[in-house]
């Protein structure tokens, strides 16, 4: 079951944490080669490296900034220099700078849709070109959030990117579906990843956060990037049908389930 065997993928965010979970999982459920993108050659080489000494699988490192849209246009066309085609992309890669409504920078902004918004979509554009014209049968994943419905007030601009995201999710499903392209959504909530950690640990100070946020959650703890990865594989593998279009929201939480109480309201934003 989910397996992919044989198949090309790019995962962008791929040197660690969520991007590098997924990678291993496609490299354990048999691609033939995996793509790999992040900003730092040297430690995409070293994800590269171990994750085809576990598996056997080649992988290749494509580094790219993906705020820089002639080097996301540049992933493509490497990887199938590579090997030869793509039959998967995965957008995991994202930035999760905060900001409220009255304190995010223009700077911020652009950062966000920049990385957030328009990477994926001319990802999208250059991995759907390249499998229409080989006539494959192509999958794509792009990574969302739960914020993506409203957000925390701190994630005014990233809560807003994840929305257009799903849009085009949406929107490139239906567009593609007579090419056998299915596109997905994957809206995760809270999760444990290297730059979640990173960002928690430099804001609360805090070593024992990450224990302490997982008390107060239903299940106990935050969302595992193994365990996202596991969906991830099932959404491209051809156990998940022709489900297509489609935005899943993958969290311990219910939309419009408020535990028998009203939410707490939001702090009242200063400038």
């Amino acid at each position: 079951m989910n397996r992919i065997d044989g198949k090309i993928a790019i995962v962008t965010g791929g040197t660690q944490g969520l991007g590098a979970a997924i990678a291993l999982q496609f490299a354990q459920a048999g691609v033939a080669g995996i793509a790999i993108v992040g900003r730092t050659k040297s430690k995409g080489e070293a994800m590269a490296a171990k994750i085809t000494a576990e598996t056997g699988v080649p992988v290749a490192m494509v580094a790219a900034d993906l705020s820089d849209l002639a080097q996301v246009q540049s992933i493509v066309p490497q990887t199938i220099a590579q090997f030869g085609r793509v039959d998967i992309l995965v957008n995991a890669a994202g930035m999760t700078d905060r900001g409220t409504l009255v304190d995010t920078t223009p700077e911020v902004y652009e950062a966000l849709m920049a990385t957030n918004v328009r990477a994926p979509f001319f990802l999208m554009q250059d991995a759907t070109r390249a499998m229409i014209k080989d006539g494959i049968d192509g999958r794509i994943v792009n990574i969302g959030s739960a914020s993506e419905r409203t957000g925390q007030p701190f994630l005014c601009a990233y809560s807003a990117t994840k929305a257009a995201l799903a849009t085009l999710t949406r929107n490139a499903g239906f567009a593609l579906m007579r090419n056998r392209i299915r596109v997905n959504q994957l809206d995760i909530g809270w999760m444990a990843s290297d730059n979640e950690r990173a960002l928690q640990l430099a804001e609360s100070g805090d070593p024992d956060w990450e224990a302490k946020a997982g008390a107060n959650l239903p299940l106990g703890r935050l969302l595992d990037p193994a365990e996202v990865a596991k969906a991830v594989l099932w959404m491209v593998s051809d156990d998940s049908g022709v489900l297509t279009g489609s935005v899943i929201h993958y969290d311990q939480s219910v939309w419009g389930g408020y535990d028998g109480q009203a939410p707490a309201p939001a702090a009242a934003l200063e400038i």
